[in-house]
């Protein structure tokens, strides 16, 4: 077997390992809040004998490994399972299927997610070729230290900021992504435009400062100096010598930004109430509805292996020393 296949395969193993291991982290975390789940879900109709009878009808009176193992078999097949959401009359099954829930609002996220990496991850690439390339100028010390300011503020302090400038003082965009099912394409980059900038200034200083430092860092190996030498012009230095052996470290950042990308739309999406699956999962923690949030938050751990089982295949696969460590 070629050893980048082993090497591949391995990893993927090792992610599945991890998924599994993410679950259960997953099942005692919300198996550990406090509270009962069904006095939440009935309220005021709550007493000793309806609890016991929706507890019972939930399944939630068995012993949490079988219902651990009930979960996994469930999500094996496909079945996400039902909402706890209408189940507050004893015997009457007005819940919904949390498939119907999650996947309306599971590509609300990844269409903001992909409205800000598409911003994101260009504009960073030409910050960080524009920063090396100029290096110790104003240019460059002006965007290090905008750089650092942003990635000093929290992503809520930055959405407030943005609020502020360009909804109450300049109202140029709305505060409050209401978008649907049936939001037209422009329109509905228009209502995502405010939590797009925000994901986008979240993870364009990290993008941009880690391409400089790659590049910067090949600037100082010894064929950078023999083409130096031999009349090669600092532009011809970074995009002709430099940036074609930078791909590797800078592809793999911008996958890890990504992933850090999707998984931290819930602060944003709570801020503007936008209707994806992290404002599903703060929802779904709040009524206690238990297959909600198991799904949501094994969706956002899913989604993190997965993109950095990306990052590490295309590190070991682009470069070749990782593959020989002797």
């Amino acid at each position: 077997m070629h050893p980048i296949i082993a090497i591949i395969l391995n990893r993927l193993v090792l992610g599945i390992v991890t998924l599994f291991m993410v679950s259960l982290i997953i099942f005692i975390s919300i198996q550990m809040l406090p509270g009962d789940f069904a006095e939440a879900i009935l309220a005021r109709a709550a007493t000793e004998e309806t609890v016991a009878a929706l507890r019972k009808e939930l399944g939630l009176d068995r012993h949490p490994v079988l219902l651990y193992f009930d979960w996994i078999t469930a999500l094996m097949s496909g079945d996400l399972g039902n909402s706890y959401t209408g189940r507050g009359v004893i015997g009457a099954d007005e819940s919904r299927a949390v498939f119907d829930l999650v996947a309306p609002r599971l590509k609300n996220t990844l269409f903001l997610a992909s409205f800000a990496a598409i911003i994101a991850v260009p504009l960073s690439l030409f910050l960080g070729i524009t920063t090396a390339l100029y290096r110790n100028s104003a240019y460059d010390r002006i965007m290090n230290m905008s750089t650092l300011t942003t990635i000093s503020f929290p992503e809520f302090f930055i959405a407030y900021i943005l609020i502020l400038f360009l909804t109450s003082l300049f109202p140029i965009f709305p505060s409050l992504a209401n978008v649907d099912a049936d939001t037209e394409f422009f329109e509905r980059l228009y209502w995502s435009a405010l939590p797009a900038l925000t994901l986008t200034l979240v993870i364009l200083a990290h993008m941009m400062r880690m391409t400089r430092a790659a590049i910067i860092n090949l600037l100082a190996s010894p064929y950078i100096q023999m083409a130096r030498l031999s009349g090669a012009t600092p532009r011809e230095l970074i995009l002709k010598h430099a940036l074609p052996n930078a791909w590797a470290p800078i592809v793999t950042v911008i996958t890890l930004n990504l992933a850090n990308l999707v998984v931290g739309v819930v602060v944003v999406e709570v801020v503007f109430v936008y209707p994806g699956i992290g404002q599903l999962m703060v929802d779904a923690v709040a009524s206690r509805d238990i297959p909600v949030v198991q799904s949501c938050a094994l969706i956002f751990a899913m989604t993190y292996i997965l993109l950095n089982l990306l990052a590490d295949i295309i590190g070991i696969v682009t470069n070749p020393r990782l593959l020989h460590p002797k």
